[in-house]
């Protein structure tokens, strides 16, 4: 068989290092996929190219090679956008195998302008321009992807695909990555002036900050200073003394107190936007505000700083550590008993009392998640779908580390969370994956329930079933009128039997309407084995309480 394009395209891909590959396949994609087979590269194929960029984005989230995605021409591509677009927007280390019409097909069916769809949603555009050109064309794609950490969609026309490929090409060795961003000695020294003079320091670490937790733990120390992530990076400091967990509109009102009584914030690798900050209410109005990030137009792109450090998080923390260890001694600023104290005792939304709306047919979704996370083993990855019940599963599923929780709500959309929690699940598989949906979400992107049960892994489903788009009927039914009755039908849909068309999939289906209905759910808890689902008759909660904050933005 004659050697192709697409077949060193698969070298040298496997070469690099990748970690998995998610797709559909087409005639355009069929000869690249079978050799990254070929070469050894993990495949799962999902039911929708929708569903596999999700799953390559979960996966590629939570591990140490990036994740690939395999889609035919036109149609496979636009297929997959919205889950290409949230691995964009959320800078996620993945490549999109695209294959392209040649150029001469001017007619073809699948021609579209791959390149400008890819970089509409934020993603980069690469492409494979010739057998000659082939190994540099997919070497500066992996390198843009994980050293960047974006997401890059390599185009791959069928007639090039098709050449013959250059003999003697060799083994390609991964190129070096750069050096970390070192901050300035100035802006090192004005820092650690701002940490010597603060009586209440917090830390806020987000995605950009999610590889140097044990430095930002360490000067947090010596300055006293509490700890908090985004959303995003939750999980960084879980079993800290002075862990706050989330902050933002997901913060317990612990968190939320202790974050707006701060007199400096400090973000790490993270945007301090109006998620993060509920709008900047979290901050105090005599609080400075320092941001680091190793890309410089993220320095006060979301809000007023006083201090912005173009640096690499873990380096900067390190200098900042070594200035202040040789000017001052370690202080307990913020880190006293008594807020010790307070946080052992009502860290968490578990442990703060809230109104139980359940009745004898719903379920208030926070005793019922508050039981979930009871039963299910401590060792867990969670990923989150979106929409009004996500602040649920978000707080009171608690994680053991940043790598056990999988958050993809960069591009706001519903319907992500099954696949990219399939993905989350094969990038750790010593650990129970659980998924927290909503029923919007859930139709949405219910053929890869099929893809779940298929792999045999054990997968747990928590369908918060309102039968509606709650966040739209929260949302409209507050809103000024004039004089007639808001319509909701729009948002609203009949009371479905989720569990038995879970079961028609083969997964295990159970209905929970009280917490004596979470019995089947323990007995299974007790030895996963397979995809539970669980159809959560959930009690209408009048809008989450971040919901408000929420739709301040939109």
């Amino acid at each position: 068989m004659t050697r192709t394009v697409a077949h060193l395209v698969a070298d040298v891909l496997a070469d690099l290092g990748v970690g998995h590959i998610f797709g559909v396949v087409g005639s355009g994609n069929f000869d690249v996929t079978n050799a990254l087979i070929a070469r050894g590269i993990p495949y799962t194929a999902a039911r929708h190219e929708g569903g596999a960029a999700s799953m390559a984005d979960g996966f590629a989230r939570l591990a140490a090679l990036p994740a690939i995605v395999s889609v035919h021409q036109g149609c496979g591509l636009t297929n997959a956008m919205t889950g290409i677009g949230e691995a964009a927007k959320s800078r996620t280390p993945v490549i999109v195998l695209a294959a392209d019409v040649a150029a001469s097909s001017r007619l073809s069916n699948f021609r579209i302008d791959q390149d400008a769809l890819a970089r509409s949603v934020g993603a980069v555009s690469e492409r494979v321009h010739s057998a000659a050109t082939a190994i540099a064309d997919v070497t500066r794609a992996w390198q843009t992807a994980v050293h960047d950490r974006r997401t890059v969609v390599l185009n791959l026309p069928l007639d090039v695909q098709s050449a013959p490929a250059p003999e003697h090409a060799g083994t390609v060795a991964p190129p070096s990555a750069p050096e970390p961003v070192r901050p300035a000695q100035a802006a090192v020294e004005q820092f650690a002036a701002l940490i010597a003079g603060a009586s209440r320091p917090v830390f806020v670490t987000g995605r950009g900050g999610r590889a140097a937790g044990p430095e930002i733990s360490a000067l947090a120390e010596h300055a006293g200073a509490l700890v908090a992530t985004s959303a995003v990076a939750n999980g960084l400091f879980r079993g800290e003394e002075f862990d706050l967990g989330i902050s933002g509109g997901f913060s317990a009102p612990l968190t939320a107190q202790l974050i707006s009584d701060a007199d400096l914030v400090v973000g790490w690798g993270c945007a301090l936007n109006m998620w993060t900050m509920r709008h900047g209410s979290l901050i105090g109005p005599d609080a400075r505000v320092v941001q680091i990030d190793d890309t410089a137009s993220a320095l006060g792109a979301h809000r007023p700083i006083d201090l912005g450090i173009h640096g690499d998080c873990a380096t900067t923390a390190i200098d900042v550590l070594t200035e202040l260890t040789r000017n001052t001694k370690a202080r307990h600023g913020y880190r006293t008993p008594e807020v010790s104290t307070e946080l052992s005792v009502r860290r968490w939304w578990n442990d703060t009392e809230t109104p139980d709306l359940s009745t004898s047919e719903t379920i208030d979704p926070r005793p019922f998640t508050k039981a979930l996370d009871d039963i299910l083993p401590a060792e867990r990855v969670v990923a989150i779908d979106s929409g009004n019940f996500m602040g649920y599963p978000s707080t009171y599923l608690r994680v053991p580390d940043h790598m056990g929780f999988c958050f993809t709500q960069a591009f706001q959309s519903i319907g992500l969370g099954l696949s990219s929690g399939i993905g989350a699940a094969l990038a750790q598989p010593d650990r129970l994956a659980v998924i927290g949906t909503g029923d919007g979400g859930f139709m949405m992107g219910i053929s890869e329930l099929e893809t779940a049960v298929r792999l045999g892994r054990p997968l747990l489903i928590a369908v918060y079933n309102d039968a509606a788009y709650g966040a739209e009927v929260h949302h409209f039914e507050h809103l000024p009128h004039d004089g007639d009755a808001v319509n909701l039908s729009t948002v609203t849909f009949p009371d479905i039997d989720i569990a038995a068309i879970a079961e028609g999939f083969g997964a295990r289906g159970v209905t929970v309407r009280t917490l004596a209905d979470m019995d089947e759910v323990r007995r299974w808890a007790s030895a996963p084995d397979g995809v539970m689902v669980i159809d959560a008759k959930i009690a209408a909660d009048g809008g989450a309480w971040w919901l408000a904050e929420a739709f301040k933005g939109h």
